[in-house]
């Protein structure tokens, strides 16, 4: 390593920045005394081979410390230490002790000794410098799909290749790579978008002793990918296998949506760790409890970010541009997103800065933006997250959707608002109906086979014996908890998963589906399977053989989306406008006789899309007895007859049928079994 004397450097850009000649270092502490810049020549180094101190005098701006090291290289291990005061009841935090990461570090290198209770310099986490400029995106842009013709598929990107089964080899198994070899199933099936369970450098071993955190919800850094979901072992490696990830995906016109974490980050509580934020700056990173050696905890994780402070503001916008600017990535979903709105002292704002900084910036403008719109604080702002351009994750739909199909008293009205994409909920914003993101499962909770194959959840093998994850899940085992061989409760199974793909995919606003969902993949009724990387959360993908019939339903659901004429010249309307033109009739078992009282199970409508290409019937019940539903009369252009597109009650292929083969239907009247659904169609 060069002794090349050091220059001042500058304060801005902050973070490691390849330079003609060498790299600026800038770092923010407001409260340190001294910082040094440690440069390691091996990950797992005892000591940094040199330390270079930033006196106050001539390497502080502001509270910005900043150094130029010439003659250094992308690749060079670094980490900062902070000297300061150590008064907790001042929410100072100072170790001269710990090596810490670069907030803004674009690559990070997790020693195989790492120990979050460690304190020797090898143990620690490191950052690396990185030229973000050096590779050849070869004309990639985002792709700015309109929301209105979009389809979610949230996957993990180790879970969704990890398994033996997935085909994809072994070296790449569970990786950025090994999601670009799948590349052509995502686009088989037909969803535009895929949203990545997070894929920020996390703290794997933020988990209960003996197992890993495999979620990811454990951010330690909002610029540098995880490195373990990388195949090659060179230490820039993750951030190139990312982009090629992304272009690989773009060129099958499916964009790329990371599910971020801005709410908490792994530094825990005041028990936990420090590693970075905690260790430049406690009282900005982080909201303080009125005794200011307590975090206030807003994410049951022992911390909440200071969202709102000028400087975490910016780091967070930084973040997001950086991902659009250098990674190319097409949107974020916000982990419990109310955490963003609320200021120092934990109280939602009306109009929180770092909310309008986001929707406002003009880097970020046509990027997706969708907020999981509450927090583990209590505050719920589905229908009020303030802006005018985010979605928000709808889990209302989630939950009236599962207790119509459940067959709850009094559901039959939620479930005709949900279906119209929730005006109840949105229409007061005069927003556009895709709004609502609609789904029934994500990575927390039940997947769709286990919604309908068990009762209860079965979260032993989290070793919190069974305390964790919700209790209130709103399933229906149907007749037997967990795997049975009883064929009359598989066919009901498989109805009722036919049944919630259905709602998803014909309600206005946008889908979202799980990963594994379309095959029926199982967590053996676990519903908060956040430290278990094995089996239970792996894609098994023999299941796509032994359910082709529910991953044929689904492909076809999803291909119907691009049919509906709103994805064209009505991309325009709003929620309001839309169902205002909408020649919409509500119906019961009878004709214009809707049954919307707290003991009716079933629903019927007609709908004809705006130009009037086809009109469509659907009948619903989630009666546990077969219904007779009246029809109304065919189009005489159509000679007559409807025909049965979808009939969840029928055994593959007549299950669902290209409209052109579907068969006809003949008489005034259509026998709907038990817990199913169907949908004719016209075409003109």
């Amino acid at each position: 390593m060069s002794r090349s004397s050091v220059g001042r450097g500058t304060s801005s850009p902050l973070g490691a920045t390849v330079q003609p000649g060498g790299v600026n270092f800038s770092v923010y502490s407001k409260n340190a005394t001294l910082v040094e810049l440690l440069l390691f020549d091996a990950e797992d180094a005892l000591k940094p081979e040199r330390v270079v101190s930033m006196s106050p005098r001539e390497h502080r701006t502001y509270h910005y410390w900043h150094v130029f090291v010439p003659d250094l290289l992308p690749g060079q291990i670094y980490a900062f230490r902070a000297l300061g005061p150590f008064e907790p009841e001042r929410g100072l935090r100072f170790d001269g002790d710990k090596v810490l990461l670069d907030p803004y570090g674009r690559a990070v290198i997790v020693p195989n000794g790492y120990s979050r209770s460690g304190n020797d310099a090898a143990a620690a986490m490191k950052s690396i410098v990185a030229d973000t400029g050096s590779y050849d995106w070869e004309g990639d842009l985002p792709l700015q799909r309109p929301f209105v013709e979009t389809v979610i598929y949230e996957l993990h990107v180790r879970g969704f290749t990890r398994h033996p089964s997935s085909a994809v080899k072994p070296e790449k198994a569970g990786t950025f790579a090994g999601l670009i070899e799948k590349i052509p199933y995502l686009a088989d099936l037909g969803i535009t978008a895929v949203e990545l369970m997070p894929t920020f450098q996390f703290d794997a071993a933020d988990a209960p002793a003996g197992r890993v955190n495999f979620w990811g919800y454990s951010p330690v850094s909002f610029f540098a990918p995880h490195r373990a979901y990388s195949s090659r072992k060179d230490a820039l490696c993750p951030m190139d296998e990312f982009r090629d990830m992304v272009k690989a995906l773009h060129r099958s016109g499916i964009e790329v949506i990371l599910d971020v974490v801005f709410n908490h980050t792994a530094e825990g509580n005041e028990l936990g760790p420090t590693f970075c934020f905690r260790g430049l700056g406690n009282e900005t990173y982080y909201l303080l409890q009125r005794d200011r050696s307590r975090y206030a905890d807003y994410t049951g994780t022992g911390n909440s970010l200071n969202a709102n402070h000028p400087i975490v503001r910016r780091m967070i916008v930084d973040s997001l541009r950086y991902w659009v600017t250098h990674m190319h990535v097409d949107g974020f979903r916000f982990d419990l997103a109310s955490v963003l709105a609320r200021d120092e002292n934990g109280t939602p704002l009306l109009n929180p800065p770092i909310i309008w900084d986001i929707e406002t910036d003009p880097v970020l403008a046509g990027t997706k933006v969708i907020a999981e719109a509450w927090d583990a604080g209590g505050l719920y702002q589905v229908g009020s997250f303030v802006g005018d351009s985010w979605q928000e994750w709808n889990g209302k739909f989630r939950d009236d959707v599962r207790r119509f199909l459940k067959g709850d008293r009094g559901t039959v009205s939620d479930l005709a608002a949900r279906l119209l994409g929730s005006p109840d909920i949105y229409g007061h914003e005069e927003r556009e109906p895709e709004q609502s993101i609609n789904f029934v499962t994500c990575h927390d909770g039940f997947t769709l086979n286990d919604l309908v194959s068990y009762s209860q959840k079965h979260n032993e093998e989290n070793g919190e014996h069974n305390r964790d994850g919700m209790n209130d899940n709103l399933s229906w085992n149907c007749g037997a908890e967990g795997p049975v061989e009883d064929p009359a409760i598989e066919a009901l199974r498989c109805r009722q998963i036919k049944n919630f793909l259905v709602l998803t995919m014909i309600a206005f606003g946008t889908p979202m589906m799980l990963m594994g969902d379309e095959m029926r993949r199982s967590q053996y009724g676990n519903n908060n399977a956040y430290c278990q990387d094995n089996e239970i959360s792996w894609l098994d993908w023999t299941l796509l053989q032994y359910h082709a019939d529910i991953h044929r339903f689904a492909k076809m659901l999803i291909a119907f989306r691009s049919r509906r004429d709103v994805a064209t010249e009505n991309v325009h309307l709003t929620l309001n406008q839309l169902l205002r033109q909408a020649q919409l009739e509500w119906h019961g078992t009878a004709l214009n006789r809707p049954d919307w009282g707290d003991d009716s199970h079933s629903i019927a409508f007609t709908v004809k899309s705006l130009r009037e290409r086809f009109t469509i019937h659907a009948m619903l019940n989630a009666y546990w007895q077969p219904l007779i539903f009246e029809l109304p009369p065919a189009g005489e252009q159509r000679n007559g007859n409807w025909r049965r597109w979808i009939d969840t009650s029928s055994p593959s292929p007549d299950d669902i049928c290209a409209w052109e083969k579907a068969p006809t239907v003949s008489g005034s009247s259509f026998v709907v079994e038990a817990r199913s659904l169907v949908l004719l169609v016209e075409v003109n």
